[in-house]
């Protein structure tokens, strides 16, 4: 079975979702999201700004402005969505709610929780990361060759372990797929750093969003050496 044929003839095409602060959203999260989409054949990914990651500090720029980029990367990329559910919910941003409002929302249609390989070794300290498999099949994206590390805690009977997007025909939820991505090493903080310096960042972000932060005059350094949001 080749990528893209995991669901079955005229069954509803699968739903991507890729989370994060997206602060900013950059042409890495934008790589990895197509390649799932591709590869898979998704109808669509879900990028979802956090409002309040469990796992880190508060994103720098407002929520708004977060969602203005993630929509103006989006914009004009077919199958690619801007999601505020989480910016728009009470509360820590919790990967399982998400799973479980988009469950809700969409009952017949495959979820497919795309997680770095970074993501994927640290699951066991996200909040309910056993449940995550009862609604979406995890799709862990790394550079080809390598193997991902896969958590101590996490047992073999717990989540059904699939290569190179090999899973069952019609599967909804409950398996690992490994799928290899050419690497685009990009990292937000980085990013943020080089604004603040005022160095070029065109090579990493898309033009829209540049030209948002720049307008927005977003993650510059002050003379008091703080850094506007």
């Amino acid at each position: 079975m080749t990528a893209g044929e995991t669901s079955k003839p005229n069954a509803p095409a699968g739903i991507g979702i890729l989370g994060g602060t997206f602060d900013p959203v950059h042409l890495g999260h934008l790589h990895a999201a197509a390649a799932v989409r591709d590869a898979l054949g998704l109808a669509e990914v879900r990028l979802i700004p956090a409002a309040r990651p469990p796992h880190r500090s508060l994103p720098q720029a407002s929520d708004r402005d977060r969602l203005a980029m993630v929509r103006a990367a989006v914009r004009g990329d077919p199958g690619l969505i801007a999601d505020d559910r989480e910016l728009l919910r009470q509360g820590k941003s919790y990967t399982i709610d998400t799973l479980i409002e988009l469950r809700h929302e969409s009952p017949d249609r495959p979820l497919y929780l795309i997680l770095g390989a970074d993501a994927f070794a640290g699951l066991p300290s996200w909040h309910r990361w056993r449940e995550l498999g009862d609604y979406a099949q995890l799709v862990v994206v790394d550079r080809p060759g390598a193997a991902p590390a896969r958590p101590t805690e996490l047992r073999p009977d717990e989540l059904a372990q699939h290569r190179d997007a090999d899973a069952p025909p019609g599967a909804r939820a409950g398996q690992v797929l490994f799928l290899a991505v050419p690497p685009w090493p990009i990292a937000a903080s980085e990013i943020r750093a080089r604004l603040g310096r005022g160095e070029a960042v065109s090579d990493l972000l898309p033009a829209a969003v540049l030209a948002y932060i720049q307008s927005h005059h977003l993650y510059q350094r002050q003379a008091d050496g703080s850094t506007t949001t």
